[in-house]
């Protein structure tokens, strides 16, 4: 059995949802860049170009979740779980308007987990 590097809580699953039926298909993002450091963005799918540098680690509630390369290589040890809290980032992520953050909270991949990951992919 493979295990995922990715997952989410019901609360953000809840948020996607709402999200997903204003602004229709979403991605994440995680840079670890400017603005609110490592955080999880939301983006409408097309108003985010992926860079070559880019790879999908997962999906979440039906959204492909990307993570620059060099960030990945920080976290690939770890599991990560979105989940959300109420308060106003400072990026440009889509909850942000509505009072909420996305948030990656993360632990270390068990031995078992290690040995069977699902594997990264890099975006066409």
């Amino acid at each position: 059995m493979a295990y995922n590097r990715v997952a989410v809580t019901d609360k953000a699953k809840d948020l996607i949802d709402r999200l997903r039926k204003k602004h229709g298909e979403l991605i994440f993002h995680q840079s670890g860049g400017c603005c609110d450091g490592s955080a999880p963005m939301c983006f409408a799918k097309g108003d985010m170009l992926l860079g070559s540098r880019d790879i999908k680690i997962g999906e979440i509630h039906g959204c492909p979740y990307y993570m620059a390369e060099d960030q990945f290589e920080y976290t690939k040890n770890t599991h990560t779980t979105i989940d959300i809290t109420e308060g106003r980032g400072s990026s440009f992520s889509l909850e942000i308007p509505l009072g909420f953050r996305f948030m990656a909270i993360s632990r270390l991949f068990t031995g078992e987990e290690a040995q069977d990951l699902l594997p990264i992919e890099y975006p066409e």
